[in-house]
């Protein structure tokens, strides 16, 4: 297994960092997050038309670029580290990989290459309970029910905590036949978000940076040919497009904490007390050394879960353990993100607690992306699980 960058992945990564530090900005941030949107969508058509990131990692047959999981991570990374406020996590790494996945061949044809052509789309398939603390997001959070009416389905429920559900134009619904539970019965949809029977709402979130929505389907009629896969069984490709999406949090993550260093260093740097810089002070450098440390391990985490996910996508011998290694990655770069982020506003002080400085905007992107899709408990309890068995 390579761990280092080819000359190409560092080029991507390379041009990311370079492309996200002129237009993520703490004005283009703030400005992104007031708008119902939750992004400019002048810049999504800048990064779909001149940089087609959208397109990285879905196979040159339906228009995209072919590359693999290492590379998306590497521009996750970056996405994490600028905060950047776009539709790109939801669609790529939700939306992208669960047709890839669990998409039928006529679906994959019909969908891929318009989402390389920019179009927005999501996964839902949390219920209320995970709403109410229950903490659930493996197939217990499935509790949308879809019943069979001759040749279509109906769907009922409400999904919550839906990245860009409010406004993706195409949403992957997981839901359950009636009376099941657990692993079975559980079937996904590919659904035009305008269809008759759905209604959207934003939901007040502590991320500004990331719009999350409420999803409610009432009477959701559905043609056979919105199935994807097989009715009753799709638990398998949900597991794997859950544990892809993982692996890209924790990227993110990953970004997340470099940056809260970077922040931190470069505050203390120029802060003045008792006559020099606080960067010279022995407690911020231990607080900076373990800060760099903690973040170093995420890397290493992170780009292993990568390596694991792109042979998970093709098959290959490691291909079993993409759970244990998206768990691991997840469970170690939400607690170092926060703690990283945390950090960071300390060294800032009190004017860390304030608007005008990005500290508090990584604290708060820290905590709602430790308990998406698990927090760091949940994924150490799944990584012991997967030992016993």
């Amino acid at each position: 297994m390579q761990f280092a960058f080819t000359e190409e992945q560092q080029m991507i990564r390379d041009t990311a960092e370079q492309f996200l530090a002129e237009v993520s900005t703490s004005e283009a941030i703030r400005s992104a997050m007031e708008t119902e949107l939750g992004y400019q969508p002048e810049l999504w058509q800048r990064i779909c038309g001149e940089l087609y990131w959208q397109a990285i990692h879905i196979p040159e047959a339906y228009g995209g670029m072919g590359l693999g999981q290492v590379e998306l991570a590497a521009m996750l990374e970056q996405m994490g580290r600028y905060l950047l406020c776009s539709p790109f996590f939801s669609t790529v790494c939700l939306g992208a990989n669960a047709l890839m996945v669990a998409g039928t061949e006529a679906q994959k044809e019909k969908y891929l290459p318009r989402i390389c052509e920019g179009l927005t789309a999501t996964l839902a398939y949390t219920g209320i309970s995970a709403a109410r603390g229950g903490g659930r997001w493996g197939a217990d959070a499935v509790e949308a029910i879809a019943e069979r009416d001759g040749d279509e389905f109906i769907l009922n429920g409400t999904l919550r905590f839906v990245p860009d559900g409010a406004s993706a134009e195409l949403l992957i619904v997981a839901a359950r036949a009636a009376g099941t539970s657990g692993e079975a019965g559980i079937s996904l949809f590919v659904v035009p978000a305008e269809s008759p029977g759905i209604e959207r709402k934003l939901l007040p979130t502590m991320d500004q940076t990331r719009k999350q929505a409420e999803i409610v389907l009432s009477d959701l009629r559905l043609p056979a040919d919105t199935l994807m896969g097989a009715e009753g069984d799709a638990w398998p490709q949900l597991q794997k497009i859950l544990q892809l999406a993982t692996v890209a949090q924790a990227a993110e993550q990953m970004g997340g904490a470099q940056q809260s260093l970077d922040l931190a260093v470069e505050y203390s740097k120029e802060r003045a007390q008792f006559g020099r810089p606080i960067a010279g002070f022995q407690a911020i450098k231990h607080k900076a050394a373990d800060m760099m440390t903690r973040t170093e391990v995420a890397r290493s985490a992170v780009y292993y879960a990568a390596c694991v996910a792109e042979e998970a996508v093709e098959g290959g011998e490691l291909a079993g353990e993409l759970g244990e290694a998206a768990s691991i990655a997840k469970a170690y770069c939400s607690d170092a993100y926060f703690q990283n982020a945390g950090d960071a506003l300390q060294i800032h002080g009190g004017v860390g607690f304030t608007w005008e400085y990005d500290v508090h905007l990584h604290l708060k992107r820290a905590k709602a992306s430790e308990h998406f899709l698990g927090s760091g408990d949940y994924h150490r309890e799944r990584v012991a699980q997967l030992l016993l068995d």
